[in-house]
């Protein structure tokens, strides 16, 4: 270490002695400490979960060791062998940084040391990445993201062997190889590292960690606070039209911690996003926290990293499976190493919570550090408690003051809706106001698309974001909400999109029986004001609990209105007649209207439209309130999409023209089983006889449920007072109904 650093620090500490009679900085010291690591070892073989990861790590990392090590020159898109390859390497090495450390076995500490020599030789001379589609190229990958990516991982392998090198390598290393690196990724990429986004958190992560190894308080300083003078004009645009630079940007780690985070931990990118950003935010701020606990970097924002682990638990399904809002990939779940890490950091920096242990168990692995030796010795003593997922309504924005993600749930996860009232949720947001999904035990009832990507799937646009990303699954009309005139929200345009949120009206999930989720949007559609109320009711009347969606609109001119539903399942039965064409056509010529065939038109006749489908072995049935001069459109996705890289799926949309003010009722309801292998079919009809408005004014929307026994259910919501302590009287068929609060149900 030179003088200057050694100053740096003792000024950073308050020490005021000659910087020659401090010794370096002990090593490990960002995740792994010599402490815990003693603790590790004088735990081997006793700790059933920690000895099995540690035991499946080892053989992961020495197979990697027996093939060789491999650092070819980049040459490929995300899925293609170099970069699948680099990608590995990074993996293997902090994994065998690990082994070195609680196995003091030699060889681990070779194989790192002769890799990051390879590196260094390739480094000195390597230019930018030959593919030329990301707004920052990278190096070793095709962006700069996936170079930060390798930078946080290697670090924490040269970290775990810094002792082992002698001053000589480090001082090669460190000139040659990470601080020229540390340097691309920031100053040489302001666009990519000084803004508020999840690529930039890497970017930081990286930048500061390996500041932390070398003890650079140059590196430091810039991954907590930023680059003071970048250079880039306000309103630059990423790959996906997200804006680079605003006004009065803040910039750094700091930056990055505050403002994406909500103070309920909700992410606005979603949970996808911050899933894969919860990595670089809790071990840098972990790093942080062994070398500078004064600055409190883990528990910034009152813990604002630990109430995030919360949130992503509370926003995935019955399997674990994050809610795809925004742009997500289904399927990613809470079993993702991103979350082993989250789950464990979050339990022993955290208040213990038993329930954490129970997603540990499900999880069945832990991290390689004292936290998950906490979690692997909590699971073996058995004090493990179930994780019981709740209704839950998260805030968006920086003050909670930005709209939010409401998620009602019924007993086990019976039937959960997820509504999302929330802001544009940055470049990865979509155009979707007011939209929901709707799971039943895990499996999807009516579906977000998610986004059009396919990841590491070199034969898929290299495994990066599709255009039918844009041109589909961002578009208002892939989304169950309401499309005016065959027009995105907001237009389409980011940068108004950006400005706006949708505004909570209620959330009450207090009755254990009816659950009740309102908002309100006036941006999406100027002169247009959309107000949603979604319940879910369990009724003595009805097998299952079931759905109740009342969207109100109010608006200046005559419009056309789509309201679509993304059903996934078999069409069992309707009672609207429709024709189905012999050949397909799209339903519209933009804004995703293009990507629907229309494969049935109908019209609804009388009073209600019901529509029935199976799916999963399980019935359910769309009840719709209508007229005669509603269409009913049965549409498939895939229209102009002759690379296939759209899912074939099905949906019902309901279109309304030449109206003005207009309301959509509806319920979806779950019920009956069929069974293939008893070939036994329980309960396949709808319960519900009639669904009704019998109230419709500025202050209260009421709707009526008879079901087939002549049972008759009554719900009212207030559209203008939302206060609990409100009392309401109205008079329904001559009949006077009094209640407190927003809504009323009997």
């Amino acid at each position: 270490m030179n003088i200057r650093k050694f100053t740096l620090t003792l000024l950073t500490v308050g020490i005021s002695m000659s910087p020659f009679t401090i010794q370096a900085k002990e090593h490990p010291n960002l995740i792994l400490t010599e402490p815990g690591v003693e603790r590790m070892r004088a735990h081997l073989g006793q700790v059933p979960l920690f000895d099995e990861t540690l035991s499946s790590v080892k053989k992961e990392v020495d197979a990697e060791i027996a093939m060789g090590i491999d650092t070819p020159i980049p040459k490929d898109f995300s899925g293609g062998y170099t970069h699948q390859r680099h990608k590995q390497n990074f993996y293997t090495a902090q994994k065998a940084g690990v082994l070195f450390q609680v196995l003091e076995d030699e060889k681990y500490a070779k194989y790192i040391r002769d890799m990051l020599f390879q590196y260094e030789a390739m480094y000195k001379d390597l230019p930018l990445h030959p593919q030329e589609r990301s707004y920052s190229r990278g190096k070793l990958f095709w962006q700069c993201l996936n170079d930060s990516n390798w930078l946080v991982y290697m670090s924490q392998a040269y970290d775990a062997i810094y002792d082992y090198l002698s001053a000589d390598e480090r001082e090669t290393l460190e000139t040659n190889l990470f601080r020229p690196f540390a340097d691309f990724i920031s100053l040489e990429n302001p666009q990519f590292f000084n803004r508020v986004h999840n690529h930039s958190t890497w970017g930081i992560a990286a930048v500061g960690m390996i500041g932390l190894v070398m003890n650079d308080e140059e590196l430091i300083q810039r991954a907590l606070y930023g680059i003071e003078d970048d250079g880039l004009v306000v309103g630059g645009k990423d790959n996906d039209g997200g804006t680079i630079k605003v006004e009065g940007q803040r910039k750094g780690f700091f930056a990055n911690l505050e403002e994406p985070f909500s103070p309920d931990g909700y992410y606005t990118e979603g949970p996808y996003y911050q899933r894969y950003a919860m990595y670089p935010f809790l071990i840098f701020a972990l790093a942080m926290e062994n070398n500078r606990p004064d600055l409190k970097v883990l528990q910034h924002k009152d813990n604002v990293l630990l109430k995030g682990v919360d949130a992503l638990l509370n926003l995935s399904d019955a399997d674990g499976e994050f809610f795809p809002i925004n742009d997500g990939q289904k399927g990613m779940s809470y079993y993702s190493s991103s979350l082993v890490t989250a789950v464990d950091l979050a339990y022993f920096y955290g208040n213990k919570s038993p329930q954490l242990l129970s997603v540990v168990e499900k999880q069945n692995e832990v991290l390689l550090d004292e936290s998950g030796l906490a979690a692997a010795i909590g699971v073996r003593d058995g004090k493990a408690k179930p994780f019981v997922k709740s209704s839950v309504n998260l805030s968006d924005g920086i003050d909670g003051k930005q709209g939010g993600i409401g998620v009602l749930r019924h007993g086990e996860e019976e039937l959960t809706l997820v509504f999302k009232y929330a802001a544009q949720g940055l470049s990865h947001g979509h155009y979707d106001k007011l939209s929901y999904s709707l799971y039943e035990k895990g499996d999807e009832v009516l579906q977000d698309y998610g986004l059009a990507r396919f990841v590491n799937i070199e034969q898929k646009g290299g495994g990066n974001y599709l255009k039918e990303n844009t041109t589909w699954a961002k578009t208002t009309i892939a989304h169950n909400t309401l499309s005016i005139n065959e027009k995105k929200h907001f237009d389409g345009v980011y940068d108004v999109a950006s400005q706006h949120h949708s505004d909570l009206f209620t959330f009450d999930a207090e009755d254990e029986n009816v659950k009740v989720v309102s908002a309100t949007e006036e941006n999406a559609y100027p002169g247009t004001k959309m107000q949603r109320t979604m319940a879910l009711i369990k009724d003595e009347n009805f097998e299952k609990p079931f759905m109740l969606d009342i969207m109100r609109v109010n608006s200046d001119t005559n419009n056309q209105y789509d309201f679509p539903y993304y059903y996934l399942g078999q069409v069992l039965d309707t009672n609207f007649e429709y024709e189905s064409p012999s050949s397909l056509s799209p339903l519209g010529d933009d804004n995703g209207y293009q990507h629907l065939y229309v494969e049935g038109r109908g019209k609804a006749s009388g009073d209600n439209a019901k529509f029935s489908w199976l799916s999963n072995g399980k019935y359910y049935t769309l009840t719709t309130v209508s007229d005669d001069n509603d269409e009913i459109l049965l549409t498939r996705i895939g229209a102009n999409d002759p690379e296939f890289n759209l899912r074939r799926d099905p949906g019902i949309m309901l279109r309304r023209t030449d109206t003005q003010d207009t309301l959509f009722v509806s319920v979806i309801e779950p019920h009956g089983s069929y069974s293939p292998v008893s070939e036994s079919s329980q309960n396949s009809k709808s319960s519900i006889a009639d669904l009704k408005v019998v109230l419709d004014s500025d202050k209260y929307t009421g709707v009526s449920i008879t079901d087939v026994k002549g049972e008759k259910q009554l719900f009212i919501i207030s559209n203008v007072d939302a206060s609990k302590s409100a009392k309401h009287s109205v008079k329904i068929d001559g009949k006077k109904v009094g209640w407190t609060g927003p809504y009323f149900y009997q």
